[in-house]
């Protein structure tokens, strides 16, 4: 049986996505998991697992949210040790995309949400279970223009490994 998970992200257009995913297969951190271009996303908050009452909750939290839309710059690729995750990022965060964050984790206390310790750090997963890739600064930086956020489930079926599913989105303007 499979254990769903949700979570806020950022979920990229098809053309962000074609060229995340390029940037993965050219990179080639050996063995490990690539994700496939239809599940590339940027999380903004991970709730882990909820009840029904919750997510009515957290729905009602990101009904509330105002924010300007966000130009994301994707300039650099990294490498985690610990979890041997190969990721996108951009060099620097925009404070609109900081202030999305915080403003959903301060909403979503009211559902029983415990934001995590650690600061954000906005990326996006290119590989799981990678060998060490070196840092990498992009010639040519991947220009995102978010217009929305989503509320996605992760669900592990098996042997495929996880696979998401964007359950609602709400428009940044």
């Amino acid at each position: 049986m499979s254990e769903e998970r949700y979570f806020f992200a950022l979920w990229p257009d098809e053309e962000v996505r074609y060229r995340l995913s390029a940037l993965a297969h050219t990179s080639e951190p050996g063995e490990g998991r690539r994700h496939i271009a239809e599940d590339l996303h940027m999380t903004l908050v991970f709730l882990g697992q909820i009840v029904p009452s919750q997510k009515r909750c957290i729905e009602n939290v990101a009904d509330g949210i105002r924010g300007a839309p966000i130009e994301l710059s994707i300039d650099h690729t990294g490498y985690w040790s610990r979890p041997r995750i190969f990721w996108a990022s951009p060099g620097e965060t925009p404070s609109a995309l900081s202030q999305l964050v915080v403003d959903l984790n301060n909403g979503l206390t009211g559902c029983g949400h415990e934001p995590e310790e650690r600061s954000y750090k906005p990326h996006v997963t290119l590989y799981r279970k990678a060998r060490r890739v070196a840092p990498q600064q992009l010639s040519e930086p991947i220009v995102w223009q978010v217009s929305e956020f989503v509320l996605a489930s992760s669900a592990n079926p098996g042997s495929s490994g996880t696979r998401y599913q964007v359950l609602r989105r709400w428009a940044l303007e």
